[in-house]
């Protein structure tokens, strides 16, 4: 069951890399995290930390729109 947790958080993590903003990606990973502890063996919560570390550690994914020209 933990492997099933584990995974989850994970996509979770994905998911808010794709769509947030880097500060709110940290908040979230944070408060992932903060869940995840009470949730997962000593061992998977420690691969999840290690995954959260890396996935910080790339570059955000979004893209801002372009800046609008004015007259």
């Amino acid at each position: 069951m933990s492997q099933v947790i584990l995974q989850a958080c994970k996509e979770l993590v994905d998911d808010a890399k794709s769509c947030c903003a880097d500060l709110v990606f940290k908040e979230v990973c944070l408060e992932i995290l903060a869940r995840a502890r009470h949730v997962l063996n000593d061992a998977d919560f420690e691969a999840l930390t290690s995954y959260v570390a890396e996935k910080m550690k790339e570059k955000p994914r979004i893209r801002h729109p372009p800046a609008i020209a004015t007259k």
